[in-house]
């Protein structure tokens, strides 16, 4: 009995560290979030021409809003190109995107991924742009966006990420994939800026400098995970990443709980995946060349997904209460409390109303869609698939 209590009791201890580790790593980025950060602007006395790159798998149900809306940016229209790369679109949709003022790429794959259609259109694009601009087929950004990142976008970054927000709170579980979203931004984005350290990129509204990302994509060949071989690669060189929070891209919320569960679960598979892979790599680099970026991001990789980081610390302390001896209870008690502190620093102040009170009601249920997703992981598809979107708009 004696040695079944000190195995529990390892444990117990084992389980402690991570999560508290986990806890603690979030309070503090959450903490950093709360002081402004002011990225340097730079001078010019030229604005700077874009390539917006919208590929669209089987986004017949939002990419003639997206495009069209991308076209009516306040800055000099010869200045940026709206650029479309159609994979499995309608033959009507191909039409009427034809009737608009875009370039159009059509492409067809065996196997249909993101970088291989990015890199499609890239080569039949002249050179003659300085930016390439990322976006998901169902994105809207808002009417400055370009003329913010000409401004802020300076020669000691090659990679910047935007301010993705939702654009529909239309279900309780959009509003919880709405506040996910913030909370990532406040955390990854802009509290690892504040303290110096690169923001993480998302897979849309991402900037960067045009020569530098054909060069990159040319390397870039992966079924999932587009986002984060791109990440990785930029910090293994050493480049930082900067994050422009004025400058809003509204994106589509899942709405659906198989949504969120397929989408968590394609998510979970690429973080695990990369951890695995570049864990070591990263820990070299860190003492040969002194790159704290790319090991961070390894940490980051390694951090449980919020959403079950609070949903086990509510049921570790459920338990502590019955099973445990004091010590423990209040360990476990105290990363509770700095769990929920971490959200609460994050979450912005308009979503603390009664939609999102009532939303927190679909918290159970997403926390078993996510622990399902993670116990799936092993499993998920290795193969392309994106989330479908239904354009549904509440800007």
């Amino acid at each position: 009995m004696e040695v079944l209590f000190q195995i529990l009791n390892l444990i117990q201890t084992i389980f402690f560290i991570y999560f508290s580790l986990a806890t603690l790593y979030i309070l503090i980025f959450a903490i950093g979030g709360l002081f402004r950060y002011r990225p340097k602007i730079a001078s010019f006395d030229k604005d700077r021409k874009f390539a917006i790159l919208l590929p669209a798998y089987k986004e017949d149900a939002v990419i003639l809003e997206s495009a069209s809306d991308a076209l009516q940016q306040n800055y000099p229209r010869e200045l940026f190109d709206v650029i479309v790369i159609a994979d499995s679109l309608k033959a009507e949709t191909i039409q009427e995107l034809k009737n608009q003022h875009v370039i159009l790429f059509e492409v067809s794959f065996k196997q249909s991924t993101k970088s291989k259609a990015l890199n499609k259109a890239m080569d039949q694009l002249t050179d003659l742009y300085d930016f390439a601009l990322i976006l998901d087929a169902d994105n809207i950004m808002e009417k400055d966006f370009l003329y913010k990142i000409n401004k802020h976008f300076t020669k000691k970054f090659i990679a910047l990420q935007c301010h993705r927000t939702a654009k529909n709170i239309n279900t309780p579980f959009a509003i919880l994939d709405a506040v996910s979203e913030e909370i990532n931004n406040h955390i990854f984005r802009k509290g690892h800026r504040v303290l110096g350290f690169s923001s993480a990129i998302i897979g849309s509204g991402m900037a960067f400098d045009y020569k530098f990302f054909k060069n990159l994509m040319n390397t870039i060949d992966v079924v999932a995970g587009f986002d984060k071989e791109i990440e990785l690669k930029i910090l293994r060189n050493n480049y930082k990443i900067d994050y422009l929070e004025d400058a809003y891209v509204y994106d589509e919320k899942v709405q659906q709980a198989e949504v969120f569960s397929t989408q968590r679960e394609k998510w979970l598979s690429a973080q695990i995946h990369y951890f695995k892979r570049d864990l070591f790599q990263s820990i070299k680099h860190l003492f040969a060349n002194g790159n704290i970026d790319y090991f961070e991001k390894i940490i980051q990789f390694s951090q449980p997904p919020r959403i079950l980081l609070l949903g086990t610390l509510v049921i570790i302390n459920i338990l502590s209460l019955l099973f445990n001896n004091h010590d423990f209870k209040m360990a476990w008690l105290c990363t509770l409390v700095g769990c929920i502190l971490a959200f609460f620093f994050s979450i912005p102040l308009k979503f603390y109303n009664s939609k999102t009170i009532i939303a927190l009601a679909t918290l159970p249920k997403g926390f078993i869609l996510m622990f399902l997703s993670l116990l799936k992981v092993r499993n998920a598809k290795k193969e392309f698939s994106s989330t479908k979107h239904t354009g549904k708009k509440e800007i």
